[in-house]
């Protein structure tokens, strides 16, 4: 009888931007107070990165506080995930960069994920399957976003949202009753322009137009993201809890991507588990993307706010519209 193979979480890390950009500095730049966006969001700052840091610095610092935690070295690693709509470069993927920066074997094959907010799970899934098929017994996977270069600091709808940030944790082969229970998800391609940056690639290549017209900043339509996102997270969340046989009840922890205050709200009421059962760290952060569940993971894990045998439940959406969820037991 072959025993059944787990991915299981055993280290994570992450990278908390140096800047701070506070909801009164945003009310020197734009027509904006502090009430009104902390009433609308739940985001009182967020994190800004130096000029000197780029997206695979963030990414590889996360990851190697996970592999310090796992007690492994970067040459341990048969893959590094990383999820980003930020890379370094369009050519070659961020995570090739980590790969170097730590110094990991060229055995670990690295490639990007795009789900945007829905990245790290996007991430953990592929890791989860190459795992249990024995294709890999250890996987970092990254979220990180340095979302400051890619927002128009005119657009007080959407940049007064978003910070920079790293997250990331490290799956290894267990034959325990722990680990991934399962992963879920899904894309609504039919809605692919409610969250874009609509320049730089091959629909509308870079020009001097496309960058005095501030095409390459993220442009979203907030209201309709909103609406979209309190469904399908509950959706989600709902069918990982089924999958696995359990309810609402079973669940210790939500480790929810940092959205907006009022959208984990219209979740938690939905699938009827507490607020303060949610990690919530949007307040300091920001929208992350799709650093914002892992980096929310390490501050819990490392918080002691995790123990052994709890039921962990991931949610998260973003561009695509992509979303997901994952049910784990620590």
């Amino acid at each position: 009888m072959t025993t059944e193979v787990r991915s299981r979480i055993v280290g994570t890390g992450s990278y908390k931007g140096e800047g701070v950009l506070t909801n009164h500095d945003l009310e020197q730049m734009l027509d904006t107070t502090d009430d009104w966006i902390t009433e609308r969001t739940g985001i009182k700052e967020r994190r800004v990165v130096s000029k000197k840091i780029v997206t695979s610095d963030m990414a590889a610092h996360a990851l190697g506080q996970a592999l310090d935690m796992a007690g492994l070295e970067p040459n341990d690693l048969d893959m590094i995930i990383c999820g980003t709509v930020t890379p370094d470069r369009p050519l070659p993927a961020t995570a090739a960069y980590v790969q170097k920066k730590l110094g990991a074997s060229n055995h670990c094959a690295s490639f990007d994920v795009a789900a945007a907010c829905a990245g790290f799970i996007y991430g953990m899934s592929i890791a989860d399957v190459f795992i249990r098929t024995q294709k890999a017994k250890r996987v970092g996977v990254i979220g990180v976003e340095l979302l400051s270069r890619v927002l128009d600091y005119t657009d007080r709808n959407t940049c007064v949202l978003f910070g920079d940030g790293a997250g990331a944790a490290v799956l290894v082969a267990d034959e325990s009753d722990r680990g991934i229970l399962s992963t879920h998800t899904y894309t609504d391609g039919s809605l692919t322009e409610l969250l874009i940056i609509p320049a730089g690639g091959s629909v509308m290549p870079t020009t001097p137009n496309t960058a005095a017209e501030r095409l390459h900043y993220v442009r979203m339509e907030g209201r309709e993201v909103f609406r979209y996102a309190v469904r399908y997270l509950s959706e989600a969340a709902r069918t990982a809890l089924k999958a696995n046989n359990m309810t609402n009840d079973d669940v210790s922890l939500v480790v929810a991507h940092q959205a907006n205050i009022r959208i984990l709200d219209g979740v938690a009421k939905r699938v009827d588990i507490p607020l303060d059962r949610f990690v919530l760290n949007i307040e300091r952060f920001g929208n992350t993307s799709s650093a914002s569940i892992p980096l929310a993971l390490d501050e819990a894990v490392r918080g002691n706010l995790v123990k052994s045998d709890d039921i962990l439940l991931m949610i998260a959406l973003g561009g695509g519209i992509s979303w997901g969820s994952a049910l784990i037991k620590w």
